[in-house]
């Protein structure tokens, strides 16, 4: 980032403790130091902001992508009964509700054979 060289951070250091005198440099060193962290911190966060608005940017671009190749593939294969493919997620789309016989139907078909048992250990721990 900068480019200092040992010889000319020694002059100035040197010129440092001239000006400042070495009863207050390490007062002025931590007052340095604390504005060099925020100016660190506040470099960071507009490097991290400027991160975030090219990801969102790349994600548009690639929605953007996306969306003409799909478009591309439905023109290409239409579907077979002429219709229009239904969206990809229905805004309010409910499933209907089974009748009574199809409900009955539907749990005797996924019910197990046979009833399932489960033990419980006791609190004790096992059983000797």
């Amino acid at each position: 980032m900068f480019d200092v060289a040992p010889t000319e951070l020694m002059l100035v250091v040197v010129v440092a403790l001239v000006v400042i005198g070495p009863k207050d440099l390490p007062k002025a060193m931590r007052f340095v130091g604390k504005w060099v962290g925020k100016a660190r911190g506040m470099a960071r966060h507009f490097r991290s902001g400027l991160d975030t608005m090219m990801r969102e940017a790349e994600l548009e671009e690639l929605e953007k992508k996306w969306r003409e190749q799909n478009e591309a593939i439905m023109r290409e294969f239409p579907r077979a009964d002429g219709a229009d493919a239904p969206p990809m997620i229905p805004a309010t789309s409910v499933p209907p509700e089974p009748s009574a016989g199809e409900a009955d139907q539907q749990a005797a078909a996924t019910a197990p054979a046979t009833p399932e048992t489960h033990v419980v250990p006791p609190k004790d721990g096992p059983l000797p």
